[in-house]
């Protein structure tokens, strides 16, 4: 059974391997200690017998939109349904916050549509969407990533 808890200062640490094999790919930003430190009332994570087995975070950009970002699953649990309930437990959050709008910038373009995500271009992102977290990518300037958006 797979439990979906938020996050605690004590899973960083845990939370920083599960997602190592994808900041080394490039595919997810690294995140400091401090930084996920800082922002770890936005972390959703799903666990296994007590073991992290996937994580993703809401993160606030206006009072009505916010970003689902640092979306990762352990390979092995991948296509059991672990990152379709970490977004909809991202999503209820959002909606009990009086969130409207919820956006990605993801490589998992028909992941995201299957769950009534649209895609948008990137300019209509927030623009220090891009200043502060797109400039520490390896990709930057370069983006190869998509911009989806869903209403809720």
């Amino acid at each position: 059974m797979i439990e979906y808890t938020k996050a605690k200062l004590s899973d960083i640490r845990e939370m920083q391997e599960v997602v190592k094999p994808e900041v080394e790919k490039g595919i997810i930003l690294f995140r400091s200690s401090d930084e996920m430190a800082t922002n770890i009332r936005s972390y959703i994570l799903a666990k296994r017998e007590q073991e992290i087995i996937g994580f993703g975070a809401l993160h606030f950009h206006a009072d009505n939109l916010a970003e689902i970002r640092s979306l990762v699953v352990k390979e092995a649990f991948r296509g059991q349904g672990v990152g379709k309930g970490i977004i909809g437990n991202l999503l209820e959050e959002g909606r009990a916050m009086g969130l409207k709008e919820v956006f990605t910038l993801t490589y998992q373009r028909a992941f995201f549509e299957a769950l009534g995500f649209h895609e948008i271009p990137k300019e209509k992102l927030p623009p220090h969407k891009i200043w502060a977290d797109c400039i520490k990518c390896k990709h930057f300037p370069v983006c190869d990533e998509i911009a989806l958006i869903k209403t809720i």
